[in-house]
């Protein structure tokens, strides 16, 4: 397949277009470097499968010749990004999503798009089941992220119902791994690079919270099976595996050797206390888990923090 990923030089994107290339299909990665990194794509720049477009998707996008699948990666997607750029992170869930759906339904591509967890905002339920509609704060500090992956899905589903798209809405939960910016403000590169460079780790209130993390390779290949599959409706893809910040806390510190200490500070407005995917769907559907431990998981991503101090 020709394959476009938006966002494709970010965390996520960047292991997606490494996955592609090595299953055979071409893939042509757009980012405008706002929260992404070129040292995440710098070793496909050679290959004759992979072409970089430095471009805003919010934009129109112009691609010459036939294409599969778009996959809308497009986002800032961590609370520090948001909070510093709410505008962009607003137009590239409204106006890139659009943008990108126009270029869909042009090249009659299958359309594949990452929304979040966020879109249940600080759930009333655990586990999160997809026909849970949320409990968003649509002013809150964290509702430019949340309402725009939550108006990303809405236009997704009008351009499915009114133009027969073939569309996908993943839903993804907290995903983990080498690539990671180191100041991304999210639990696991803050707490690694804490415990490496001997700080003390920031738990945000009582650390009571739970999360629950995917490793990065489970996460891409739950999405390409996502993308073969002939389902059109919202899937949860992360790992139920749920812990609290304080025990994530202990065992970062039990994996770096670190003598850090852990500190409490108030904890952010909005900030989710359980965060927890429901993957009977994924599992039934898909015929997809999450197999990587944590610990194996957390061992490679502690490696490539050390590489980076």
């Amino acid at each position: 397949m020709r394959i476009v990923v938006t966002g494709g030089a970010g965390f996520l994107g960047s292991h997606l277009c490494d996955f592609l290339i090595n299953e055979g299909h071409s893939v042509i990665c757009i980012d405008n470097l706002i929260t992404g990194n070129t040292d995440n794509i710098t070793h496909l720049m050679g290959n004759e499968k992979f072409k970089f477009i430095h471009h805003d998707v919010t934009e129109y996008i112009f691609i010459e010749g036939k294409l599969d699948a778009i996959l809308h990666f497009a986002s800032p997607a961590s609370p520090i990004d948001y909070q510093e750029l709410p505008i962009q992170t607003l137009k590239v869930g409204s106006l890139g999503t659009h943008k990108a759906l126009g270029l869909a339904k042009e090249k009659k591509a299958k359309f594949l798009l990452a929304s979040s967890s966020e879109v249940y905002g600080d759930p009333l339920v655990s586990p999160q089941k997809e026909d849970y509609w949320g409990n968003v704060n649509s002013v809150g500090p964290r509702g430019v992220y949340d309402e725009s992956k939550r108006f990303a899905e809405a236009m997704v589903m009008a351009y499915h119902y009114y133009h027969k798209i073939d569309t996908k809405i993943a839903r993804i939960f907290n995903t983990y791994g080498p690539r990671m910016r180191k100041k991304d403000g999210r639990v696991v590169p803050t707490f690694i690079n804490q415990a490496l460079e001997g700080k003390p780790l920031t738990v945000f209130g009582d650390g009571a919270q739970t999360r629950s993390f995917c490793y990065v390779s489970d996460m891409v290949q739950g999405i390409y099976k996502f993308l073969l599959s002939n389902i059109n409706e919202p899937i949860n893809l992360g790992n139920p595996q749920e812990m609290t910040v304080n025990d994530f806390a202990e065992f970062i510190l039990k994996l770096t050797k670190s003598k850090s200490k852990i500190v409490h500070k108030p904890l952010p407005v909005d900030d989710p206390k359980i965060r927890r995917p429901d993957i009977t769907k994924a599992k039934k559907l898909l015929n997809w888990s999450p197999r990587v431990p944590l610990e194996e998981g957390l061992q490679k991503t502690i490696e490539y923090f050390k590489k980076t101090l």
